[in-house]
């Protein structure tokens, strides 16, 4: 599978990463019950394929998708780029909150090699801002388990170009791992160009709109614990327009001879920002199929076409 650098002097990742959100089951933030063996397969068949890269983070299932992902990767750890992320913290009551406290990231970050089961994480990410910290002083602690050889290489999540700048001060911010999607497009003018420039690797999440892209999605079938229940995605009017736009892709996404996930992780990794798109799988066809992502190239009149609807339609 194709390979690009991660940032400057970075790793070579598969342009597509094998995304473990869904796989931590059941919490705020999750996508109903899951089957660890059937996830367990999935990264199985994701590493068969060629896929080199598993992201994680310690809040997917307050540690469940690190132990999932650590049961998957027994002996064969070293074929394996393992990244994770800090910041979000249980409060106690089961309630995800920002906690970007330096002696908070140390802890997580001594739990994360617990649960992973490793001496050292490849690529460490805070996950989140904190506005109560500063996030000079995460970044210091970031870049103190870096020296200490906890972590490989350290990079943020959902970052602005304020908190990067900030941040590359003190120490050379790896990488980004911004949403980014047909649907959701915020970093396109002022991050990505930013992070360019700059040699900060950019691997985005989300890169089908968590599931309204892959041209398949049924609201009815979500699980009643699923958080696309209560996103703001998901809800009308928007909803209805953005299954329309599927609709007027889906002969671009036939034309391919791909499907319309496809054309959606395509369309992230045409952005000469991208290193790779994590995309999430919960069993071993959606792997098989998310793969075919990484050998879709678009053309500029696809990619012309494509935005010219978007435009069409007000997304």
């Amino acid at each position: 599978m194709k390979t690009c650098k991660l940032g400057k002097n970075g790793p070579h990742l598969t342009v597509v990463g094998f995304g473990a959100w869904a796989i931590g089951g059941p919490w705020q933030w999750g996508w109903g019950s899951v089957d660890d063996k059937e996830s367990i397969d999935a990264i199985h068949a994701a590493l068969e394929i060629g896929i080199n890269w598993i992201d994680t983070a310690a809040v997917y299932g307050f540690g469940h998708s690190e132990k999932v992902v650590a049961q998957a990767v027994k002996g064969i750890r070293d074929k394996v780029f393992i990244a994770t992320k800090c910041g979000m913290v249980d409060d106690g009551s089961g309630n995800a909150i920002f906690n970007n406290d330096p002696e908070s990231i140390r802890n997580e970050c001594e739990e994360s090699l617990r649960r992973l089961n490793v001496d050292q994480i490849d690529l460490y990410q805070i996950h989140w801002p904190d506005e109560n910290v500063e996030v000079e002083r995460s970044w210091e602690m970031m870049v103190r388990l870096k020296d200490e050889g906890k972590v490989k290489y350290i990079g943020v999540s959902n970052f602005d170009v304020e908190l990067l700048e900030r941040c590359m001060k003190i120490e050379h911010v790896q990488s980004l791992q911004p949403p980014f999607s047909m649907l959701n497009r915020k970093v396109e003018d002022e991050i990505l160009p930013y992070c360019l420039q700059n040699g900060i690797g950019v691997i985005a999440y989300s890169p089908m709109q968590s599931g309204l892209l892959t041209g398949k999605f049924n609201f009815k079938k979500l699980a009643a614990d699923d958080w696309r229940q209560r996103g703001a995605f998901y809800r009308e009017p928007y909803l209805s327009k953005a299954l329309e736009f599927v609709e007027k892709i889906r002969p671009i996404a036939e034309r391919t001879k791909h499907s319309v996930g496809n054309l959606a992780v395509a369309w992230v990794l045409s952005n000469p920002a991208l290193t790779s798109a994590i995309v999430g799988a919960r069993n071993k066809e959606q792997v098989e199929e998310n793969v075919l992502s990484s050998d879709l190239e678009l053309s500029e009149e696809e990619l012309a076409e494509i935005r010219s609807l978007l435009n069409e339609m007000g997304l």
